[in-house]
């Protein structure tokens, strides 16, 4: 009997290890598919406080908790379902559509500088996701609160299907295994986004709270916090903008490879792998090279499709205008 318990316990204990091993491995594999979409996550990041710009101190909390809710839902009900089913029956498609969705980020990057040089302001077409909010009552509310889910629907999935990809790429088979670790991907994803969020949007109150302390290296820290935010918000601002650019461009630039075309990814990958056999710093400079690339790539297209939508932007004004009066 002490046999079979002892027989037993070492049995339980194997399992133990090999459940503690799965899960390491699972919580690794979702961290790097994470980090593959950290541009995206930056540009999310940057979008989501300006709902929330122009509320009530104690509005903005719980209006952040509402968006988050919905993110993690279109994560956990649309989007992963969607990918997977996709990913197992026409893996083609997946590429397909991360090639639009990388083509989107190019159009948004571009456009946050077409309109910065051309100081167009904030009336003109891509400027939908970055408007604040104007809170009337709980109506309101519910309408920024759906307008900011419709919005991160798009940044979530380029989000997860970027992870996806990657825990493809990575080897990862198995439906189940890649629902599992997306499911923690979006967990943690939507936790540091709008923790982040949270944290910006607040930064300014908790400066006000100690600039109103009697001590005065508390009143320095206040003063300190709340003249800092602007500037924090400006830059990023710029980083999101820059991340956009640089994902799209590569998601671009990879998805040429994947789709049967290495007219650009060919040379691109000659000349990134010559650079990192340089000593010492031959692999910060082969990423900095293809990040570079990736940028120009995604600010080149960003601005095709600039001048295209403007063009029947434009078109439609003209239209309008022939049939307004005094117009």
């Amino acid at each position: 009997m002490a046999g079979g318990l002892a027989g037993l316990l070492d049995d339980i204990a194997a399992l133990a290890k090999v459940a503690a091993a799965s899960i390491d491995d699972v919580g690794a594999a979702a961290g790097r598919a994470s980090a593959k979409a950290a541009g995206v996550v930056i540009d999310d990041t940057a979008v989501t406080p300006a709902y929330v710009r122009g509320l009530a101190a104690d509005r903005e909390l719980p209006i952040i908790k509402r968006i988050a809710v919905g993110s993690l839902r279109n994560k956990l009900l649309i989007i992963i379902p969607i990918a997977l089913l996709l990913s197992a029956i026409a893996p083609t498609l997946v590429d397909i559509i991360l090639m639009f969705g990388g083509a989107f980020l190019c159009f948004e990057g571009a456009e946050k500088i077409y309109h910065k040089v051309a100081h167009r302001g904030s009336a003109d077409h891509g400027d939908q996701l970055e408007k604040p909010a104007v809170m009337v009552g709980p109506e309101a509310e519910a309408e920024t609160v759906k307008g900011a889910v419709r919005t991160d629907l798009i940044l979530s999935a380029e989000i997860m299907v970027i992870s996806l990809k990657g825990l493809i790429d990575e080897g990862n088979d198995g439906i189940v295994r890649q629902a599992i670790i997306l499911i923690v991907v979006a967990f943690l994803i939507t936790a540091v986004v709008y923790g982040l969020v949270a944290l910006i949007v607040k930064m300014d109150d908790i400066g006000l709270k100690l600039a109103e302390r009697d001590e005065e290296s508390s009143q320095k820290l206040g003063r300190s916090l709340v003249n800092a935010m602007p500037k924090v918000l400006t830059v990023l601002t710029v980083v999101g903008t820059a991340a956009m650019l640089w994902v799209g461009g590569h998601i671009i630039l990879v998805g040429t490879h994947d789709l049967g075309w290495d007219g650009i990814y060919g040379p691109v990958h000659d000349i990134e792998e010559n650079i990192a056999d340089v000593g010492g710093i031959g692999g910060v400079l082969a990423w900095l090279f293809n990040t570079g690339v990736s940028a120009i790539i995604g600010l080149i297209l960003g601005f095709i499709i600039v001048a295209i939508v403007s063009r029947f932007h434009g078109s439609d004004d003209a239209e309008h205008a022939k049939v307004t009066p005094g117009a």
